[in-house]
């Protein structure tokens, strides 16, 4: 039995002799008729950043997030400030055994009147630096309105 190398095609002559063929170095073996490249992206152009509105931005998913600066030990719950990097907003929990982050998803679901379960916290676990992904379907510009609210009748 002949053994084929990689990269080569096994021909049959008219004389009942096999031989072998390669294929030249880089080149591909012939496209059958209608195959796509499935999975690939076919042009650059259609790929755009997504807009960033400030602190909330889409991710490449399509969900909204929030970038959170976030101060715990505060006496009450509140967004005190609005930048461009992130939302300041003070934590009436201490920044123990997660309780800092689970009041400010608690906190954040009502302010922007979504159930807590569609306020999850992304990344930033143990710092003050949070990002908090908003599940529900809502606009960007939606949430940033009402974090403007919020934080104007501190």
């Amino acid at each position: 039995m002949l053994r084929l190398r990689r990269g080569q095609r096994q021909l049959c002559s008219g004389l009942g002799v096999l031989t072998s063929a390669r294929l030249p170095f880089g080149a591909e073996m012939p496209k059958k008729a209608g195959a796509t490249n499935k999975g690939k992206s076919q042009s650059k152009e259609s790929e755009r950043p997504l807009p960033s509105l400030g602190p909330v931005a889409v991710d490449p998913k399509g969900c909204v997030t929030i970038a959170i600066h976030a101060k715990p030990g505060s006496k009450q719950n509140a967004v005190t400030d609005l930048t461009a990097e992130a939302v300041n907003v003070a934590i009436a929990a201490p920044p123990s055994e997660g309780e800092a982050n689970a009041e400010l998803c608690r906190y954040l679901s009502k302010v922007l009147e979504l159930r807590k379960s569609d306020v999850v916290l992304d990344k930033g676990g143990k710092s003050r630096e949070k990002v908090v992904k908003i599940l529900a379907s809502t606009t960007p510009e939606e949430i940033l309105e009402k974090l403007q609210k919020q934080a104007e009748n501190k």
